[in-house]
């Protein structure tokens, strides 16, 4: 069971620690750079996405007045002791880092590259694996990944609390004489859900987040992960009322969500009630959870 967790802030470029039960929280790296967003934990090190310096039209107030469209995100990392900070890859390799997996290699959702991205952790074998058209619909950026030993999951949430959100599935590999941009073998597992954001997949389960209107938005759901060409099931929601749900951590009896609204909250798998771990007092993204922290999340 996770003993610790690691937990974006995203306007202070803070990584933390927050101890478990009792939400200690400790700065492990405060140089993350510009609106760090996905981070995953792996043999010692925290490896992790910032999404990049915006542009502001001051004609539009909030979240919706930031443009994120220039290619100056991020994949970086540092050792667990705060120690050794570098790039995995060049600044503005990719457009708009989100959330970050790892199985031996790292993946990432690039919002507004509308792609999935690979590469190993020495920098190597930068692949694209899925590379969506942009257009005008809102609904082709990648948010969310998360891979298991065959396959890679990803969302495209579509406009804010749009109703129009997506998981896809697709292999691992690209199929033979195919291309990221046409591959034929991407499957869309849930269509029309609020705004689908993070995802992990436990125990035959796919979760994910949704920061979408309620009903069925800013809750934390789960379904059975879909057999090959199957549609994926109606949506169990395990808990919901989060303040823009963002971040995904699922151990073996819990999971655990971040949002904007600064707090993370323990949610069990098998009924019971929702517990705030900490209120940090600020916006939180990402979050990856193991003991001692050596292990790895996932998704």
């Amino acid at each position: 069971m996770f003993s610790e967790l690691v937990v974006l802030g995203i306007r202070t470029g803070t990584i933390y620690r927050v101890g478990l039960p009792d939400g200690q929280v400790t700065p492990l790296y405060k140089d993350a750079g510009v609106s760090p967003d996905g981070v995953v934990v792996a043999e010692g090190t925290v490896y992790w996405t910032t999404m990049g310096m915006p542009t502001r039209d001051p004609s539009v107030p909030g979240e919706a007045g930031l443009d994120y469209s220039a290619r100056n995100g991020g994949l970086h990392a540092v050792s667990f002791d705060g120690t050794g900070a570098r790039d995995i890859v060049p600044n503005g390799t990719l457009t708009t880092g989100k959330q970050l997996a790892y199985n031996g290699s790292l993946y990432w959702g690039d919002r507004e590259g509308y792609r999935i991205t690979r590469v190993r952790p020495d920098g190597t074998g930068l692949t694209d694996l899925i590379v969506n058209e942009p257009d005008d619909s809102g609904t082709q950026e990648c948010v969310g990944v998360t891979v298991d030993s065959t396959h890679l999951y990803w969302t495209q949430k579509g406009p804010a609390k749009g109703g129009v959100g997506r998981i896809f599935r697709a292999g691992l590999e690209i199929p033979s004489d195919e291309t990221a941009r046409d591959r034929s073998d991407v499957e869309t597992l849930w269509d029309h859900l609020p705004e689908p954001i993070d995802l992990e997949i436990h125990g035959g389960y796919l979760y994910w987040t949704d920061r979408g209107a309620a009903p069925k938005g800013n809750t934390l759901n789960r379904a059975p992960i879909p057999g090959p060409e199957e549609k994926g099931a109606e949506p169990e929601i395990l808990a919901s009322g989060f303040t823009e749900a963002i971040g995904l951590a699922v151990d073996a009896e819990v999971a655990y969500v971040s949002d904007l609204g600064g707090r993370i909250t323990a949610v069990p798998l098998n009924g019971g009630e929702p517990r705030v771990v900490v209120d940090m007092g600020e916006l939180l993204s990402g979050i990856a959870g193991g003991s001692g922290l050596v292990s790895v999340n996932p998704g």
